[in-house]
């Protein structure tokens, strides 16, 4: 036996066992809902049967699917949603140069729209819409779409998103904090895939090395996690973050940058096994780039020790009006106060969000492993951990209330993730489930 989904007098067949809270979320009758779960709780599976069953359920309409970005769609969403159609042997023509997906048995049309241009979204009718990681949207998107639900041939108007916890945003308003009749949102519990579980029984558990305590928590358990104002960088901690450090003389320094002319930031470091120690800062008032190599080598230049430069990946751009702020250091630094230099900037920036996380996560993870530390010397850096806050809508770094704050602490970012990062998505992706039953 398998999901029934219908047509008219046509019947489609889908293999799909939902799971508890997919299945609750399926049977809600509310015009919006959501489902709200942490990784591997099955949103991405819940999003795509969800529009193929309202397809059905509103025949010879159109319906959307959204993400936030055009690469989230192209390589996430859509991917899913043609995984699930052709599992089950569903109908269907892809019209790739305008982005939409026809289904004849039902004649019924899925736009695939990314959200971030929500303006574009205004026009025709639509009988349901879906959004995927709709915490990573802007609310007019989502507002946009309620205008648009308005077919009056459509039998169940429908509009919903799947997403992770992101804090008390538009999104936790809007269905959780609200009591809107309209609304009403299901809340996925943390382990309850048993799925991933069977593949690998450690995977929840094994996140806490790699995940902060308060990412742990919005992304493993699912919940909606409360900071103490807008700290971005909330795991850090005077007491288990600051000690007095040693430079080991067997280890390379490394070398981290944020050019910016007023204050000019740079911190001096060391990988210690899988740790950082933050031994020391420069940081010079209106100063250009040659200046801060000068002072670096008077402090620290010694023909027996290495050293390894990082910084912003905009320092190496070539100026107008000569050599780029990389060459200049080297230019500077030379093979007189130094054993060896070496340059380990990368060609871009990694996005700010990743990077802030990561150094989050190692200053503390969500099984209590410390992994920054940091020598009190370093006054400019401890004010920017305990200091930097992000704006009110809790996603964009607030750089502009204070001019002194952002910069050394981005220094430390770009040295983290050279060193640790990984690539990372929004959300989690995996197969379409399978199996047999009935909502």
């Amino acid at each position: 036996m398998g999901r029934i989904i219908r047509a008219g007098k046509c019947l489609q067949l889908i293999a799909y066992e939902p799971l508890y809270s997919q299945r609750r979320f399926h049977n809600v009758k509310t015009r919006f809902k959501g489902f709200s779960g942490p990784i591997g709780s099955g949103k991405s599976a819940a999003l795509c049967h969800e529009a193929i069953r309202l397809a059905y359920q509103n025949p010879g309409c159109m319906g959307l699917l959204g993400a936030p970005t055009y690469p989230m769609l192209r390589d996430a969403t859509r991917r899913a949603l043609l995984g699930v159609l052709e599992e089950n042997e569903i109908p269907y023509e892809w019209h790739r140069s305008e982005n939409y997906i026809d289904l004849p048995q039902c004649k019924s049309r899925v736009l695939l729209r990314s959200l971030d241009e929500y303006e574009r979204l205004r026009g025709t009718n639509l009988a349901w819409f879906g959004v995927d990681e709709l915490t990573y949207c802007k609310e007019e998107a989502w507002l946009r779409l309620e205008g648009r639900l308005r077919e009056p041939k459509a039998r169940r108007p429908c509009g919903f998103g799947v997403w992770t916890p992101k804090g008390t945003d538009w999104v936790h308003r809007r269905f959780l904090a609200s009591e809107a009749k309209d609304y009403e949102v299901v809340l996925a519990k943390p382990s309850e895939n048993r799925h991933v579980l069977a593949a690998d029984p450690q995977f929840y558990e094994r996140l806490k090395s790699t995940y902060s305590d308060a990412f742990y928590r919005q992304e493993v358990l699912g919940e909606y996690v409360l900071s103490n104002g807008r700290q971005v960088y909330s795991s850090f901690n005077r007491e288990t973050n600051i000690k007095p450090l040693e430079r080991i003389f067997s280890l390379p320094l490394l070398w981290t940058l944020d050019f910016n002319v007023s204050p000019f930031c740079t911190l001096i470091c060391q990988r210690v096994g899988n740790s950082i120690h933050v031994l020391d800062e420069l940081v010079l008032i209106r100063a250009e780039t040659v200046e801060m190599a000068r002072e670096m080598n008077d402090k620290y230049g010694q023909k027996a020790h290495g050293l390894v430069i990082y910084g912003d990946a905009t320092g190496s751009a070539q100026h107008t009006n000569g050599p780029s702020n990389y060459k200049q250091l080297l230019a500077e630094l030379g093979n007189d106060k130094w054993k060896w230099v070496h340059s380990r900037v990368k060609k871009s920036n990694p996005p700010v969000n990743d990077r802030i996380r990561l150094v989050n996560n190692m200053l503390k993870s969500a099984d209590a492993q410390v992994r920054i530390q940091i020598d009190p010397r370093c006054h400019w850096l401890i004010a920017d951990l305990e200091q930097v806050q992000y704006q009110e809508d809790g996603v964009r770094v607030d750089k502009a209330s204070d001019a002194n704050r952002t910069h050394i602490s981005d220094a430390l970012g770009y040295l983290v993730w050279q060193e640790f990062g990984v690539k990372q998505q929004i959300g989690e992706r995996q197969a379409p489930v399978r199996g047999p039953g009935l909502f």
